[in-house]
């Protein structure tokens, strides 16, 4: 990730509009189906962006607490009852809180982890982004980022040059403070669409289908 779109403040709303957007389209029967993210179906998908959309609320907040200290795979989320009002009010809560240009300024922390304000902003993009693709492929339903939310998350996932390589390669971290259920870059055409590509460095194939 470059140093300049590291401090690039950008607003998170568009993003979180569109997972709110696919919540009203997510049935009952559908919250034990399978996900890209072996270990999690639906329901675990959906809690971990609850608890995610309040840490990184309280993150541009430079709150330290449990909700910032906790690291994301501390236990199998749990998704509370009232999911569907409590999530899409979540989500305008933490585009709200990263409209602040304090929240872009000095350091804090989330996940247990301590990151520059800039930084933090762009991984919270990103967690929503590719959790909501997660819902989206998972329920059926059709998905449209916005292309500048996009560079952002290819920016936050692609790796940073290997020591003594002048390329970005294969190898290293992919990002900062990856996410538990991140894996290893599965690899798309250069020439595939933005979002196919974001989702190849996330470790999930683009073209993942339930049951597959």
């Amino acid at each position: 990730m470059d140093t300049e779109t590291e401090m690039e403040a950008f607003d998170l709303g568009p993003a979180c509009r569109e997972v709110a957007r696919l919540l009203g389209g997510i049935k009952d029967d559908q919250l034990a189906g399978p996900t890209p993210c072996p270990e999690y179906a639906v329901r675990e998908v959906l809690a971990h962006l609850v608890g995610l959309t309040v840490a990184f609320r309280d993150a541009a907040a430079k709150k330290s607490g449990p909700t910032t200290n906790t690291p994301p795979d501390a236990a199998l989320p749990v998704l509370p009852d009232d999911w569907r009002e409590v999530l899409p009010r979540q989500l305008d809560e933490l585009a709200e809180s990263w409209r602040s240009p304090a929240a872009w300024e000095g350091g804090t922390r989330v996940g247990g982890v301590d990151l520059p304000g800039a930084v933090a902003g762009l991984v919270a993009l990103n967690e929503v982004q590719i959790h909501g693709w997660d819902l989206a492929r998972s329920t059926g339903q059709p998905y449209a980022p916005a292309e500048a939310s996009l560079r952002s998350s290819f920016a936050v996932l692609t790796p940073p040059p290997a020591a003594g390589s002048g390329d970005s390669g294969g190898s290293g971290d992919s990002g900062p403070a990856p996410d538990s259920v991140f894996g290893p870059p599965v690899e798309v055409p250069e020439d595939a669409p933005l979002l196919d590509r974001v989702i190849g460095l996330s470790g999930r194939r683009p073209d993942w289908r339930p049951g597959e």
